[in-house]
């Protein structure tokens, strides 16, 4: 293949930017933000889920809190209703007294024994809102974290896409104006040679894959056209011509 040198040479300018546009999305994809950004959306999704398991505790821990307060009120209401039948002298009968009298013991028994069952309720609820509290504000924290780390995402983004546009203003100028069959041999070198389809010959090393060239091979290059494409024979990159060759 033969392209003229000024277009050769060219190639080292559209190598250099693509190398940078390379490096540039490299680092969109990996900005750090990213990954701390999804480990904190795995937990707080994991938090959430506890969250709400924790509600339905809390619900019915308030649920029961509330027939614990029904029955005592209901025990206690019974318990004054007695009473007062015997302060009003309603009951006569020394049996029906005597009756009374127990029963209103039993109902005092059966009151301490529903409000111990009322206070342990109100502990586990109380206990159960505390830790449904926390989960809260840990969700309030990650979610205040996440859009933080978002926002900063997102201004990198901007200016890496920002860089990007600018490297392609710079790169479509050089695109046009090189031969085609040239240009279409350096993308598919590109492609596949790690991003590096073009190499300056520099000081008889080639500057692709980094190895010398033996004096043979530095003769047959020097006695080739300045238009002759050359390749480097140990990496098959077009390998460009400068003065500082060492030819």
């Amino acid at each position: 293949m033969k392209a003229d040198p000024d277009a050769q040479l060219k190639l080292l300018e559209l190598q250099r930017l693509d190398a940078a546009a390379d490096q540039l999305r490299h680092q969109r994809a990996n900005v750090p933000e990213d990954a701390e950004i999804t480990a904190l959306t795995v937990r707080r999704s994991d938090v959430l889920g506890r969250s709400r398991d924790q509600q339905i505790v809390v619900d019915d821990l308030t649920a029961a809190q509330e027939k614990a307060d029904a029955d005592v009120e209901q025990v206690k209401a019974r318990r004054k209703r007695d009473r007062d039948r015997m302060d009003q002298g309603l009951i006569t009968n020394p049996k029906d007294l005597e009756r009374m009298q127990h029963e209103l013991e039993s109902l005092e028994r059966r009151i301490t024994t529903l409000e111990d069952e009322e206070l342990e309720v109100m502990e586990d609820l109380e206990a159960a809102q505390t830790e449904l509290a926390t989960m809260r504000a840990d969700l309030d924290e990650t979610d205040e974290r996440i859009a933080t780390l978002t926002a900063t995402r997102d201004e990198r983004y901007a200016d890496i896409d920002a860089e990007l546009k600018r490297l392609e203003g710079e790169r479509e100028p050089i695109v046009v104006v090189l031969p085609a069959d040239l240009l279409a041999l350096y993308e598919r070198l590109r492609t596949n040679k790690n991003g590096v389809g073009a190499a300056e010959l520099r000081a008889r090393q080639c500057t692709g894959c980094m190895m010398s060239l033996d004096p043979a091979e530095l003769a047959d290059i020097g006695r080739k056209g300045e238009d002759e494409v050359i390749r480097c024979e140990q990496c098959q990159r077009i390998l460009v011509r400068t003065s500082e060759s060492g030819i």
